[in-house]
């Protein structure tokens, strides 16, 4: 029985951005490419583009080779392979029917899930490359040998050295076609591609600025992200004294509770968020954290998490209004994809820009300057003490990353809980030390 092999890939420019997908089927005997197909799927993201290609390959396959065949799948996708699995389960509803409809096609074949990194997934890659650039530019490009205009418009140009026509089974290669630009993909047994989510809300707090995101660097940076050059930090003399900063993120609130978007609104804590507090307080009070300073954001949630706190420490609380929470604009109190339906151009801009703000709001890039300079005054201030800063969960992340040396995009690689502490030691004779991050122990 003949063996058969999927390499299947996608992505976007952007994330969401203009976007494609390919996949190749080939004899696991002799690795000959049997098909090839690549689309442009107009806006989306990563993750829709590469379930887009898988669902590509095992269509190819079947028409190929029809039900039963045997056959490999491989992608440099953790997310889609580890899913269709069945080892991670999908929580994105706007993946949830793509995922569905790939595993009907998956039960009609006896197939074999296999991670690879993407040097290894050069076929799929190139073609969802191809893709990418055709919506990128509102082209249709087409493989099939003909002469299309497009094709006349770039010196004759087809699949990059595909083999086109060339199968065994002598299949043609697939169109690479495009909506256009604008235009909303519609999705084989789902809907229409602009009502895809793209988060995770299953594990997104909209406190929680896109935790469990996946996403490409952004293009601009709108900020520095290193330390002053040359010995210790730039902030004071050299020493070998740590000035220690514990981040607490606030207790649970309503919105959180509902996730909604949380910027300069003020809810107060819950029950249960009061209670996170307490537990908090009770961890801090102790050893070994002698805890001197205690600092706050402005915001209700932030201050009442804070006064918890220094109720137990005997301190008092300093407000600081560099501390506080992104200012989301009109995106405040809705949930993401309310956003997503009402914005979804401001939305898309915001995820790929980080000087772009929501819509009477405050971008990531203005944020960051903002938290930034407040890190600066607050460790210069009290140099050599263990400071305690509650706040939310962008300015922690901007100082988490700040310690690391780390882009602006790796806001969406963290993940922060309510009521989670975290540690950084600053040295200036040295570099700032990440010693701790969302620890949340105090509320088991």
């Amino acid at each position: 029985m003949t063996s058969y092999v999927i390499e299947a890939d996608g992505g976007s420019r952007g994330n969401p951005g203009p976007a494609g997908y390919g996949a190749v089927v080939k004899d696991a005997a002799d690795g000959q490419i049997l098909a090839e197909t690549a689309e442009s799927i107009g806006t989306q993201t990563n993750n829709v583009a590469e379930y887009r290609g898988l669902i590509a390959g095992l269509t190819s396959l079947l028409a190929l080779a029809g039900d039963g065949a045997k056959v490999e799948v491989r992608m440099d996708s953790k997310l889609v392979i580890e899913q269709m699995a069945g080892r991670w389960k999908v929580k994105n509803e706007g993946l949830r029917p793509l995922a569905l409809q790939a595993a009907a096609l998956a039960r009609r074949l006896k197939v074999t899930w296999r991670w690879i990194p993407r040097e290894k997934n050069k076929d799929a890659d190139r073609l969802a490359n191809e893709a990418m650039d055709a919506a990128a530019k509102g082209r249709t490009w087409r493989s099939s040998g003909s002469s299309s205009p497009v094709e006349e418009a770039t010196g004759g140009r087809t699949s990059g050295g595909a083999a086109s026509g060339s199968s065994a089974s002598g299949s043609a290669v697939s169109e690479i076609r495009t909506s256009g630009s604008g235009a909303p993909a519609t999705l084989t047994g789902g809907g229409p591609a602009e009502d895809l989510l793209l988060f995770d809300t299953d594990d997104f707090d909209t406190d929680d600025l896109g935790a469990g995101v996946v996403t490409q660097e952004p293009a601009k940076q709108a900020e520095r992200t290193t330390m002053p050059t040359g010995r210790g930090t730039g902030w004071r003399p050299p020493t070998s004294v740590a000035t220690s900063l514990y981040l607490l993120r606030h207790g649970e609130t309503p919105f959180s509770v509902e996730r909604r978007f949380s910027g300069l609104g003020d809810p107060e804590l819950t029950p249960n968020g009061i209670a996170q507090g307490e537990a908090a307080a009770a961890k801090l009070a102790g050893e070994p954290y002698g805890i001197q300073v205690i600092v706050s954001s402005p915001l209700k949630r932030a201050r009442a998490t804070a006064e918890i706190i220094a109720a137990r420490t005997g301190l008092e609380v300093v407000v600081e209004e560099g501390l506080r929470e992104a200012d989301f604009g009109d995106w405040e109190g809705h949930t993401f994809t309310e956003i997503q339906r009402r914005w979804p151009d401001e939305l898309a801009a915001w995820l790929a820009d980080p000087s772009a703000a929501p819509p009477g709001g405050e971008s990531f890039g203005e944020a960051a300057r903002r938290v930034q300079a407040t890190g600066d005054l607050l460790i210069e201030r009290y140099e050599g003490k263990t400071i305690l800063a509650v706040s939310h969960v962008t300015p922690i992340k901007m100082l988490l990353r700040f310690a690391l040396l780390a882009p602006l995009s790796a806001l969406y690689r963290m993940h922060l809980d309510l009521s989670a502490l975290s540690l950084i030691e600053y040295y200036a004779d040295g570099p700032a030390v990440v010693k701790a991050f969302n620890d949340t122990s105090h509320l088991r």
